[in-house]
């Protein structure tokens, strides 16, 4: 099923009901007075983040939602009945948009957040309310106001750990299946990957990461080349990139050598279009099908490509197809998170106040 990660919808909130203008009738009572009461409320719409929702698919199909108009107020001051809310699920890490003004109106990142996009409209208030000293019987009330009717963009952004980078065969999906249980789509031709996958590393019992696979990108994917911005938009929540090549190119020596480096820009070139921010996210480097080359040239493969970048940040040597070096690529990501956890928590307690109690 090809991922369907951007929707355009229209949210229309419910008419608060109207006012009733009424007056008591009953027996022995000729005076009874005005006795009308308020319209209900009208419906509102909220977007809900489901942790089983992995698309924005659903969309496609439904593109309006209309929430339920409140009842008009009765006689007896009887208050209409507010209507019903309409919750929409959508999955976690979806990012609504006011399509009219660009303003981003919420980022729905944990399963179970609420947000409301539409209100409601005010119910109208009866002739009970306008009741006065001069104005004994008020025959007048106040229609309920319209919901609010919105246009709205969702984007669904990924919610992984590790993202990975690369070329188009460049071994990303063989990667992620050497080290989760996901089976994202193999084979020997460009763009095999067409929407992004997640599969959970777990290194020991209670430790684990998510690890997206995002499609390949080639030179002009941030002005919408291939499969362009629709991806990169996914490795911005990444905490890590995982920037894996292909170290095996039909080309011998200095040229190899070469080849790869500008792949490597390349791919760095495609980020700061997008996202200069993402330049400077943690980024690790995979040299990947190492099984094609004799142990020697690997490793002097290697190292010539570390030089010539001017690579500071961890490298290693891999074989995805083998999971040879795959496992300790793993480990390390682990305990890259680990340490980050353990930061965090330092930070935390730092910023505590003294207390002779603690």
């Amino acid at each position: 099923m090809k991922l369907v990660d951007e929707a355009d919808i229209r949210v229309i909130a419910g008419k608060g009901g109207n006012g009733c203008v009424s007056f008591r009738r009953e027996k022995f009572i000729p005076l009874g007075g005005p006795d009308g009461g308020d319209g209900g409320n009208g419906g509102s719409i909220f977007l809900v983040a489901d942790e089983n929702l992995n698309t924005l698919i659903d969309f496609r199909h439904q593109r309006q939602f209309r929430a339920q108009r409140g009842e008009n107020g009765m006689g007896r001051q009887m208050y209409g009945k507010k209507g019903e809310d309409v919750v929409i699920r959508v999955p976690v890490g979806t990012v609504i948009t006011a399509t009219d003004t660009d303003e981003i109106i919420g980022d729905l990142t944990q399963h179970g957040q609420l947000l409301k996009v539409s209100q409601g409209g005010e119910g109208g208030r009866g002739n009970i309310h306008f009741k006065t000293s001069t104005n004994r019987a008020p025959r007048r009330a106040t229609t309920g106001s319209e919901g609010e009717d919105r246009e709205l963009r969702l984007e669904l952004k990924l919610l992984a750990d590790v993202g990975m980078l690369g070329f188009p065969n460049a071994g990303k999906s063989t990667f992620i299946r050497a080290v989760s249980a996901a089976t994202p789509k193999v084979a020997d031709y460009p763009f095999t990957t067409l929407y992004p996958n997640l599969g959970v590393v777990r290194v020991e019992q209670d430790r684990s990461f998510v690890i997206a696979d995002i499609p390949g990108l080639i030179e002009g994917a941030a002005e919408g080349a291939g499969l362009g911005v629709q991806f990169l938009k996914h490795v911005q929540r990444n905490r890590l990139l995982l920037h894996i090549v292909d170290m095996a190119p039909m080309l011998e020596g200095d040229e190899a050598v070469q080849h790869i480096v500008n792949e490597v820009r390349a791919i760095e070139g495609e980020l700061e279009r997008y996202d200069a921010e993402l330049m400077g996210r943690p980024r690790w480097l995979l040299l990947n099908k190492g099984d094609l080359l004799d142990e020697d040239t690997r490793l002097s493969r290697g190292e010539a490509v570390i030089a010539a970048l001017g690579w500071k940040a961890p490298w290693f040597l891999v074989a995805a197809i083998s999971r040879e070096g795959t496992w300790p690529v793993a480990q390390q990501v682990m305990e890259f998170f680990d340490a980050e956890k353990r930061a965090l928590l330092r930070a935390e307690d730092e910023e505590k106040p003294w207390s002779p109690l603690s």
